[in-house]
């Protein structure tokens, strides 16, 4: 399946080879790339939820490339807050520009916008589900540091329960030749449809103790306890104490190691690994600017 014109919803919907033209794509962007490619064109940015990298990035990648950028920020700004219902929004926003980039806090939200919508639609995150464009970010980085994308082994440490963009990267990482390790507590712990999804000969290890696995890990991916997907304070207080990683990690784990991270940290990343070389996280984020380019100029069919 080509890129022009597609919805991007969920990493499910994209093969081994449109997971590799999008990293080469946004290889080829950080030499070289037309600052007029997408000249005329607008992305309707519709942000329901907070976000800094994902919002500011795809904004950036827009405009780099040529193109505008409409939207909000906050839902309070918008006819939402006077009972217009979502498919509505989206229709109405359909008129206004050739792509969409969403964020939402409701699970299935990006695909009932992509239902009504007949420009493309992005899903930037809809709720605990799926953040597949920080998937692309996410292998771009691995693959700019591994050098390629198979022959890797990669911990998942924290939210694993709530974390989109596990979820996400986890359903990517199956079309690679990787080992993977799942380190949470037991109540944040990846769902079970998406553990069952994975060949179980990719999973070397479910436990709760970082420690025992350190030494296996190629690349560490450290999520943060998502506060606002808890209902309970007291919950979310304790699990929140239950992990944070600093320089007492690199003493016991490979030389080598990359730890990554989605952002934002909120306590779970010392600041005294920030300067490491072990550390990917902030270049993961600036990585969102090229991978973001590069799904915008396959969308438009100019990549």
């Amino acid at each position: 399946m080509g890129f022009q014109g597609r919805d991007v919803l969920t990493v499910e919907d994209f093969s081994k080879e449109d997971l590799l033209r999008i990293v080469e794509v946004a290889q080829s962007y950080t030499q070289h790339f037309d600052p007029h490619l997408l000249n005329g064109k607008i992305l309707a940015s519709l942000f329901f939820e907070p976000s800094t990298r994902t919002r500011l990035s795809f904004e950036t990648a827009m405009k780099r490339l040529g193109g505008n950028v409409i939207g909000f920020s906050d839902w309070k700004d918008t006819s939402i807050q006077k009972g217009e219902d979502l498919k509505d929004t989206i229709k109405v926003i359909d008129g206004y520009a050739d792509a969409i980039v969403m964020r939402h806090p409701e699970a299935g939200s990006a695909h009932a916008a992509a239902d009504v919508a007949r420009i493309p639609v992005i899903n930037g995150g809809d709720g605990s589900n799926q953040h597949p464009t920080q998937t692309f970010v996410d292998l771009f980085t691995i693959f700019q540091s591994f050098g390629k994308l198979d022959g890797f082994s990669i911990g998942f440490l924290g939210d694993l329960k709530y974390g989109r963009t596990v979820h996400s990267l986890v359903k990517a990482l199956k079309h690679f030749d990787v080992d993977m390790y799942f380190i949470s507590p037991q109540e944040i712990g990846l769902p079970d449809d998406i553990l069952k999804s994975v060949t179980s000969h990719k999973i070397k290890a479910q436990t709760n103790d970082l420690h025992e696995v350190a030494k296996n890990l190629d690349f560490l991916y450290v999520t943060r306890i998502q506060k606002e997907r808890f209902l309970f304070q007291d919950e979310y207080t304790k699990l929140s104490a239950s992990y944070q990683l600093g320089m007492n990690f690199l003493a016991q784990a490979k030389p080598t190691v990359k730890i990554m991270h989605p952002l934002p940290r909120v306590g779970e990343l010392k600041h005294e690994l920030d300067a490491s070389e072990n550390a990917l996280y902030f270049k993961q984020a600036h990585n969102g600017i090229p991978t973001r380019m590069a799904l915008l100029g396959l969308l438009f069919g100019y990549a």
